[in-house]
Formats: structure tokens, sequence, C-alpha cells
């Protein structure tokens, strides 16, 4: 609610890197831990790092007009809110009689790293391997890029 709720754009996008790491542990009570542990290392690093910069690059020092208004869809939004929170607790409050598991079902592996790196090396080796060597020319092509970038600003000295 940080995120959406807070006046400084700063402050919300920290909220949102709470919440990334709040949807990690998600991940990890689904026994996920590789997919946990990409989530937290793109989406609250990278990422994050990306909006922070961008926001401070804006320079958004016209905070006053953000929380001015108070309509009609806010207090309807609030209200919603307040009504699903509501039913959210009764239904957790319902004990309801869910059948047992009859039988013992073999763990999912989909979101551990064994798993992720027997299907890429196995069933999707060629997809990989044309992604790694699609990221290795645009590596390099960036690289040519800039040194032809910065050969050009640099001042070739004149000899005598």
């Amino acid at each position: 609610m940080g995120t959406v709720f807070s006046k400084n754009p700063v402050s919300s996008a920290l909220f949102l890197v709470l919440n990334f790491f709040a949807l990690a542990g998600l991940y990890l009570a689904l026994e996920a831990q590789f997919i946990a542990v990409i989530q937290v290392i793109v989406y609250a690093g990278a990422i994050m790092v990306l909006f922070l910069f961008t926001i401070m690059l804006l320079n958004l020092d016209d905070e006053r007009n953000l929380g001015e208004k108070f309509d009609v869809k806010k207090g309807l939004a609030i209200l919603l809110s307040g009504v699903l929170l509501v039913e959210l607790l009764y239904i957790v409050g319902l004990k309801l009689d869910l059948p047992q598991k009859s039988t013992a079902l073999a763990p999912v592996q989909i979101g551990q790293a064994s798993f992720i790196g027997k299907q890429l090396l196995t069933e999707f080796l060629f997809p990989f391997e044309v992604i790694s060597i699609l990221l290795l020319l645009a590596i390099i092509g960036a690289i040519v890029l800039a040194k032809r970038k910065f050969e050009e600003q640099i001042p070739k000295s004149k000899t005598i």
C-alpha cells in the first residue's frame, strides 16, 4: 500500500522493493528457490536501480500537487479495498472442510535450479545457444559503437 499511497516517488520505489522481497518470500514458500533468487537479483536489484535512476533524473520537485485532491475515485477505491479486506478476513475465518490429500504427490521441481538447468541443456539446448550467441553479438556491437564514438571525441595530435 505504501507503493501506491506514498507522495514521494523515491519512497514509493523503495516500498516496491519491499513488495519484491515479499514476492520472493512467497516463491520460497512454494519451494521455488531459484525463482526467488532471480526475483531478488533482477527485480529488487537491477530494475529498481533503473527506476530510482530514472526518478532522480526526472528531478520531480513539484510534489505538492500529488496529494491535494481527494476525489470520489480515491474514496471509492478505499471503500472497495476495505470491503475486500473484510471479505478476505471472513473467508480465512471460515473453517471449511477441505478434503485431505489422499495420495502423496511427487514434489514439483519447476522452480528449482537443477530442473531449469536440465531443461536448458537438454530439451532447449538449441534456443539457449542461439540466445547466448545473440547476446554475445549485442555486447560486441555495443563495444564497437562505444569505441567508435570514443575515438571521434579524442583530438588527433599533429606531428611536425
